[in-house]
């Protein structure tokens, strides 16, 4: 409804589409959740149906873990078994040899070790995975019905990018990190406490010596990243200028190439991509630095490791192959740690995305249907009873509105904009919920009918025509389910589409592209009139479609239109009002009150605010 945005309703307000900041590696700055702690338990309930696939997920995941822990260590007893053959044959002793079949029953134990743990982690993949996308289905679900019931005045108030978001990005960023995070949470959390009790049974001072690299590890991790954090920030803001400048010269590039203003958007793109170019080199070279700083005190660990183990080793306290399986120990621990802290971002993320989502579910539904059977004549009466409406219950908009409109009538409603014309249209099929009086249709309020049965009773065609990405079949089907072949031809033929329809080259068939870019506008609005012929509605609301189309077009659409108005009630909203001298009846509207009611003739010789109105646009159209 092109007036919408005019008649008084709120503005949209909220975050824009798409800059929310993902999961990301050290320094990337996430999104923080105003309420951790709830939103996580919140989220966690939805796990609950699922307890005993976690406590698979658990025990799976930790013997995959412990199986592969244990390998360095199994392995420790072969290298040692042949550095003794190997160091007894060289220095003559009688009878030495290398014990080969000890190394290989300690092979076949690690194969068999090994091919466990794959086995396990497997399984732990596979029913998390399982968990992951039930949970995210469950929650994808909740979301849509949400969203259905959730009155018109929620998408008025947030920009529709930014709902599309929770609903797509920030649901995958739930579903990534469920499947993902917990699984890895498990097993780091099980990897550090298992390598550390390995590491302490071969030398309690060498794991004294890499656990005193940690603190250096970690410092060096938060210098760079608080860094790198403000680079990473500017690289997100520079992404979304650019990428926003790149979205508005495309929608306009007819407008820029009929202006000549090509060399001024390559300029202010070459702006932004110099920006973006600035902030994501530091970015990416700062962050870049934590791993190699992060091998080098590794590497420091690792030598201290192979003196003091050399030490040892030479002094009897320790084998030569618990010095390697040490070495092994010594690299699986840092890992884990790093997981950790990126995890620690993934979930905060996560948790954040979690809070948009629950922040639809949380929304205030519309007023529930009472689905009461009401008798119906079906001749298309309406009546305003003393209405009140208001978008907010300190400020009405719209106070004791009566009106009386008889069955068959044409209504026209006319006004400056913002008087309220398409708000009256809102409420009569319940877009929003009246603060006062009652709406009836053929005596029944309109509050006593289900939604869909009272909006059943409506066709409507807009000035901003809608089609979908289809064929021109499917979209004038899309007036009423089920409908024929025959039903869809006689209602292009009703509507004057039927002729353009088929001198298209797959006629009926034609696929429409996303903006339905590829028929022209007039074209669009005979297929909107086709679609209302074919849902055959007791009331019309008619939206005056002609102004951007050509004469001939004009004549084709007036002409459908009054066929589709035959023995209908029907409101037009006017907006060019020689166009509406023959209707039944006038309301004139301003700033939310019906100020004037009559015919076209009563109201000019009445002298009054639409006298004045018509005079003026009589005289702007003769100019």
């Amino acid at each position: 409804m092109s007036e919408q945005k005019n008649n008084a309703a709120p503005p949209r307000k909220g975050p824009g589409p798409g800059m929310g900041m993902g999961p990301g590696g050290m320094g990337m700055p996430v999104a923080k959740p105003k309420n951790f702690k709830g939103t996580f338990k919140r989220l966690v309930g939805y796990l609950a149906p699922y307890k005993f696939h976690l406590l698979i997920v658990l025990i799976t995941a930790i013997l995959s873990t412990l199986f592969n822990i244990l390998g360095p260590k199994i392995m420790s007893k072969a290298v040692t078994r042949l550095t003794e053959g190997v160091f007894a044959k060289l220095q003559g002793v009688p009878g030495a040899a290398v014990d080969f079949e000890y190394i290989w029953q300690i092979i076949m134990i690690l194969a068999g070790l090994y091919v466990a743990s794959a086995l396990f982690g497997y399984i732990q993949q596979f029913v998390m995975a399982g968990v992951a996308q039930r949970t995210s289905y469950g929650l994808r679900k909740e979301v849509k019905e949400k969203l259905d019931r959730l009155p018109l005045k929620y998408y008025d108030n947030h920009p529709y990018g930014d709902v599309l978001s929770r609903v797509t990005n920030d649901m995958d960023n739930i579903s990534n990190t469920l499947q993902q995070s917990l699984t890895q949470i498990i097993t780091s959390l099980v990897t550090i406490i298992g390598v550390i009790i390995m590491m302490l049974t071969i030398s309690p001072i060498m794991t004294l010596i890499v656990v005193l690299t940690i603190p250096l590890s970690l410092v060096v991790v938060i210098m760079i990243a608080k860094r790198s954090q403000k680079y990473f920030a500017g690289q997100q803001r520079a992404l979304g200028d650019l990428n926003g400048h790149v979205e508005e010269m495309y929608n306009g590039h007819r407008v820029i190439k009929a202006y000549g203003r090509e060399e001024n958007s390559q300029k202010k793109f070459e702006q932004h991509n110099k920006e973006l170019y600035e902030s994501g080199w530091k970015a990416q070279y700062i962050s870049g630095l934590i791993m190699p700083l992060m091998s080098f005190i590794g590497n420091i660990g690792y030598v201290l490791i192979c003196v003091v183990g050399g030490i040892f080793a030479t002094n009897g306290r320790i084998s030569i192959g618990d010095i390697l399986a040490f070495i092994q120990y010594s690299r699986q621990f840092t890992q884990p740690i790093t997981q950790t802290a990126n995890i620690a971002n993934v979930i905060q993320s996560a948790i954040a995305s979690a809070e948009r989502v629950f922040e639809i579910l949380d929304e205030e539904e519309q007023v529930p249907d009472r689905k009461l059977e009401r008798h119906m004549s079906g001749k298309g009466a309406v009546t305003f009873k003393q209405v009140d409406f208001g978008y907010s219950q300190e400020k009405l908009l719209i106070e004791n509105m009566n009106i009386d409109v008889a069955p068959g009538q044409t209504v026209a409603i006319v006004g400056p904009t913002g008087a309220g014309k398409t708000t009256l249209i809102n409420l009569l099929m319940r877009f929003y919920e009246i603060n006062g009086g009652a709406i009836e249709i053929d005596g029944v309020d309109t509050r006593d009918l289900d939604r869909d049965r009272l909006r059943s009773l409506f066709g409507m065609v807009l000035q901003d025509t809608w089609l979908f990405g289809g064929t021109i079949r499917e979209n004038i089907a899309y007036g009423r389910e089920g409908a024929t072949e025959e039903e869809i031809v006689r209602a292009a033929e009703a509507a004057r589409a039927d002729h353009f329809i088929r001198t298209l080259p797959d006629g009926y068939d034609t696929v429409l592209n996303e903006d339905a870019s590829n028929i022209s506008q007039g074209q669009k609005q005979l297929l909107t009139i086709a679609r209302a012929v074919l849902a055959d509605p007791r009331i019309l609301i008619l939206d005056e479609a002609t102004s951007s189309v050509d004469t001939r077009t004009e004549i084709f659409i007036q002409q459908a239109m009054g066929e589709l108005m035959q023995n209908r009630t029907s409101f037009v909203i006017a907006h060019r009002l020689s166009t509406i001298k023959g209707a039944d009846l006038i309301l004139v509207m301003n700033q939310g009150k019906v100020i004037e009611q009559g015919t076209h003739d009563e109201l000019l010789n009445a002298s009054g605010f639409y006298a004045d109105l018509y005079n003026s646009q009589f005289s702007e159209e003769a100019g």
